[in-house]
Parts: structure tokens; C-alpha cells; sequence
């Protein structure tokens, strides 16, 4: 078998990863010299912690299995089963805590929920006050900015997979083949369109209006830390924003304790993992209304330097980087993805939201399983 793939972002690379895999030939194209989109600008993070029950979950669980595995054969991810902490302050944020400590599903997540001396023996560089840190086991890591690059040497060392980038598909001609704008027929025994973002043009002529629309996130990364921070960290806020934290503590939290004005205005949560050179990424905000901004705002980034140097009980690095980016996510936020046969022969993969990094290797799985690769 022949599979076309177009658009080389982490869910388009797995799609390519999963058919290679499988035995078959694999044609990759992208517009791009190398993707530049969300997959490149996002914490590199395999998130299960946050992750609803059910379908999501599953996902993430099977997506944290297969990064694991793919990562031990691909060194270049960066791949690193860290963990993540989310400190609390106060009762209300703690109630929340362990109501998540109490889900029927915490063992499969590695919730618990620890003292804050325990949380610093896990990871020492929490010095700044606060009360305890709800631990996921589960919860990783890889390096985005080159994780595409590491599997695509991987792939390419097979013999089966050929890239193609700086060529836009322009056309979908007939079943399973598309035109590039130089003019070029790609053909073989499927296409599958994992173009992220772009949902315009040939995504909408082909799939036409889809239930998925473009969000919007700023973040920032620092200098090397000059120590480890051997775990992802969340705050409280991202309780408000991740479903897996639903309960009548929420409530309480959202009702008791107002967000930061700041945080409350661009839809804000800290997440913040170190990057292999020591350096720490951090974010993000929300954005979900067109037109979006050109331009980063100021704000957001003075409200995380806070709180991190809040849990740190230290100055942060210098910022030395400072980004937006734009992923597309379902409007129906339960949805992990969304999977469209477009024609026969061509089939659309996108909107993971910010599930992508996270549950890639899945949801590739998922579409190689469904079409019978």
C-alpha cells in the first residue's frame, strides 16, 4: 500500500509513522520547509493528568504507551517519563485535589496527592510556599521543536517514505491522489489530510465546513534554570480549564476563589516544563474569537513569571523567547479528534485542540486501524 500524507505537524509525522510501520510506502508533503505550526510551539508534553474520563483518557493512556515505546527507538524525541505536580495553596484548591485523587480512574492516571515536603523531595526545585501538589505518574515529555525532526530521520532510514516539503497540495484529483502547486500528482491507496489549522481552501473544498475552529495560545521560554526541574507543574488554574477536575470542589473553587483578573481575561493556566537544555517553557493563554491578534501581549507573561517564581521561591531566567501559536480543536470539546472521509480515498484528521502532542500516536493508530492499513 501507498499512503499519501499531507501536512508534517506531529499528527500528520504519526499518520506517516504508523503506515511505515506497517509495512507500507509513505509519500509526505508539507508547504512548508519544516512544520511550523502548533506541534513546534507547544510544551512537549504528554498530558494525560487533566485528560476527561472515557474516550480521552484512553487515548492519552494509549497515545503515553506508544510515545514511551517510540521514544526508547528514536532518542532524538527527548522522550522523559517525568511526571507533573500542581501545587496548592489553600483548602479550596486542596478539596479540588483530592476530589481528583478519589476518581475511580486516578490509579490509571498516577494520581496522589502529596504533602508539600513530599513534592519537593520529587522535585526539589518547588522552594516557594505552598500547602501540598496533586502527583501524575502518568504525565511526560518530549522536545517539540525537534521531535518531528528525530522521527522523520527514523522514517526515512526504512526506505518507505519519501518528504516532500515547500509543496502546497492545491487539488484532491480523483481518489487517492492530489495535486501539488508545482504541479505534481502524488497518487496512491489513500490520502490522509492532517493539515492542523489550515481549514481553509483545499480543507474546505474538499470537507467543506467542519465543526472545528482555530484557538489562539501565547508562551514563553527562559534561559537554562541552572538546576532540574525534574517535573512538569501545573497551578490551580489549570483545575478550572481541564476536565478530568470537574467536581463539587471545583465549584466551590470557582465560586469561593476568584481567578486572577489577568488570568480570568486571557484564559490562562500555567503549565511549565524544562526543555533538555535546562531552559523552561512556559504558558499559556486562551484565545477563541476572530480575528485574533498580530501582536503578543504583555500581561500574561508578567501574571506566569509570578506564579512561577511563586513555586520556585526564586527569581525566573531570563525570558529569552516569546511566541504565539494557533492549533484547531473541535467546538465540541469532548471530541478528541476530528476523523472526516472527505472522498473516496481521502480522509481528514484534525483538531485535536490541545490534545495533539499528547495523543498523536493514537489518534494515528486509530485512522491506520479504521482504514485497514
Amino acid at each position: 500500500m501507498k499512503v499519501i500524507v499531507v501536512g508534517a505537524g506531529v499528527v500528520g509525522t504519526m499518520h506517516a509513522w504508523h503506515a511505515v510501520e506497517r509495512g507500507h510506502e509513505v509519500v509526505h508533503i508539507e508547504r512548508e520547509a519544516e512544520a511550523r505550526g502548533a506541534s513546534l510551539r507547544n510544551f512537549g508534553q504528554i498530558w494525560v493528568s487533566g485528560r476527561a474520563g472515557g474516550e480521552e483518557l484512553d487515548t492519552a493512556l494509549r497515545a503515553r504507551e506508544l510515545w514511551e515505546g517510540i521514544g526508547a527507538r528514536v532518542p532524538g524525541l527527548g522522550f522523559r517519563a517525568i511526571g507533573s505536580l500542581t501545587p496548592v495553596r489553600n483548602d479550596l484548591e486542596r478539596a479540588v485535589a483530592e476530589a481528583a485523587a478519589a476518581r475511580p480512574d486516578a490509579a490509571a492516571r498516577g494520581y496522589e496527592l502529596l504533602t508539600a515536603d513530599e513534592a519537593r523531595a520529587v522535585n526539589p526545585a518547588l522552594r516557594g510556599e505552598f500547602e501540598a501538589a496533586l502527583w501524575c505518574e502518568r504525565d511526560a515529555a518530549v522536545e517539540p521543536r525537534t521531535a518531528q525532526l528525530a522521527l522523520r530521520e527514523a522514517l526515512l532510514a526504512t526506505g518507505r517514505y519519501t518528504f516532500l516539503p515547500d509543496r502546497e497540495v492545491r487539488d484532491v484529483v480523483g481518489e487517492h491522489a492530489v495535486r501539488d502547486d508545482r504541479g505534481e500528482v502524488h497518487g496512491g491507496d489513500a490520502v490522509v489530510l492532517c493539515t492542523g489549522a489550515w481549514l481553509s481552501g483545499l480543507v474546505r473544498e474538499v470537507a467543506g465546513e467542519i465543526p472545528v475552529r482555530r484557538v489562539r495560545l501565547q508562551m514563553m521560554q527562559t534561559d537554562p534554570l541552572g538546576e532540574p526541574l525534574t517535573t512538569s507543574v501545573a497551578d490551580a488554574d489549570s483545575f478550572r480549564y481541564y476536565p478530568a477536575y470537574a467536581s463539587g470542589a471545583l465549584d466551590a473553587l470557582n465560586a469561593g476563589q476568584a481567578q486572577d483578573p489577568t488570568a480570568a481575561a486571557h484564559r490562562m493556566q500555567l503549565l511549565m516544563v524544562q526543555r533538555l537544555d535546562g531552559g523552561l517553557t512556559i504558558g499559556d493563554t486562551h484565545e477563541y474569537e476572530h480575528p485574533f491578534a498580530f501582536d503578543t501581549l504583555e500581561d500574561p507573561y508578567e501574571h506566569l513569571t509570578r506564579v512561577v517564581e511563586s513555586f520556585l521561591g526564586r527569581p525566573l531566567p531570563k525570558v529569552r523567547r516569546r511566541w504565539a501559536g494557533v492549533y484547531a480543536q473541535c467546538v465540541d470539546t469532548t471530541r478528541v479528534v476530528h476523523r472526516q472521509k472527505a472522498r473516496d480515498g481521502v480522509w481528514l484528521v484534525t483538531g485535536p485542540g490541545g490534545r495533539g502532542m499528547t495523543c498523536s500516536p493514537a489518534v494515528a493508530e486509530t485512522t491506520a486501524n479504521e482504514l485497514g492499513w
